[in-house]
């Protein structure tokens, strides 16, 4: 007698995808599997730039790599505060692509960079990334008074804080964002004053229509559900958190910063929201003053994908003349 086919065991609820975007990530109701950007490389003198790093705890759950170009003794250099992308669930200030990438980047902008580590939704939420990010710039201008102040020399010894940038791409540009606004709020530590943000390829989100939402429907969709799931709590797409020109948002008034670049691929389906910051930015009565600039026909984060690109090469020139000038 055949043996009677036996059914298969009833699926877990680990088993039951909430979100995926593959090949990056994959969300299960109870845990996440990440195949993109947790990659660890160690802190180094880099042979090519000669810029050096390395790697501070700044609370259990908050750390940072920080990149010194080569400089004279008593050189004083603009700092430049970073919060990295991934769509507030993927990457870190500790993988192989941004640690590249600032070795050239500190190099060619004689900056010195504090590329921050922050906790990574789906375990948690946003707005944990903000508090995180918030931490993170109390901590680099608890250095502002000079040598001795705080625990990091670099810092004490070779930031000018009259040259104190915010930036990020992707998420980590709605995370500055967010950053800049509590500080005009509530203001920052020490006394310290934000001079400028650069605002790489900013996630935001809305429901009303944007003509780069067309772009790639099935990648705008996908950037809407990633949303809900990073903000459990949130109210949708028109959540100032991710909608920061909704009725109802803090005014873009209050921006606490002098001057503004806004970065922005022609190809990118978040292109018009990053246009739309730079539009509502310069017409909410802010009193600084902004820029904008497009890569011809590349898409999202195309920088870190092509980085010796043309367009990834002159993006990175306008950014460096930005934050000297």
């Amino acid at each position: 007698m055949a043996a009677v086919p036996t059914a298969p065991p009833p699926a877990s609820a680990d088993d039951e995808i909430v979100y995926e975007s593959m090949p990056c990530i994959r969300i299960y109701k109870n845990r996440v599997e990440r195949y993109f950007g947790s990659e660890f490389v160690a802190a180094s003198t880099d042979s090519a730039t000669g810029v050096v790093s390395r790697d501070r705890t700044i609370s259990p759950q908050v750390s940072a790599r920080l990149y010194l170009p080569r400089l004279a003794a008593d050189a004083k250099l603009p700092v430049l505060v970073y919060y990295h992308g991934g769509g507030f669930c993927l990457g870190s200030a500790f993988n192989p692509t941004f640690h590249a990438y600032f070795n050239n980047f500190a190099a060619l902008a004689n900056v010195l960079v504090v590329s921050v580590e922050y906790r990574l939704a789906p375990e948690h939420p946003v707005p944990a990334a903000y508090a995180d990010s918030w931490e993170a710039l109390a901590w680099a201008v608890s250095h502002v008074a000079g040598a001795g102040a705080g625990d990091e020399p670099w810092l004490a010894d070779h930031a000018d804080f009259s040259r104190l940038y915010l930036g990020g791409e992707s998420a980590g540009a709605n995370i500055a964002h967010h950053v800049a606004m509590r500080a005009g709020a509530e203001g920052l530590p020490h006394g310290a004053k934000i001079h400028g943000l650069v605002m790489i390829h900013p996630y935001f989100l809305g429901t009303n229509k944007v003509g780069s939402d067309d772009l790639d429907a099935t990648a705008r969709e996908s950037l809407g559900s990633l949303w809900r799931v990073m903000c459990p709590a949130t109210t949708g797409e028109d959540d100032p958190l991710i909608n920061p020109f909704v009725d109802g948002a803090p005014g873009l008034d209050a921006l606490a910063c002098a001057r503004v670049l806004v970065c922005i691929g022609e190809g990118d389906v978040l292109r018009d929201r990053g246009r739309l910051y730079y539009d509502r930015l310069t017409a909410s009565g802010w009193s600084g003053e902004a820029e904008i600039w497009q890569a011809p026909g590349k898409g999202h984060t195309f920088h870190l994908l092509e980085p010796l690109c043309d367009e990834a090469v002159a993006q990175d020139k306008v950014i460096s003349e930005f934050l000297n000038r």
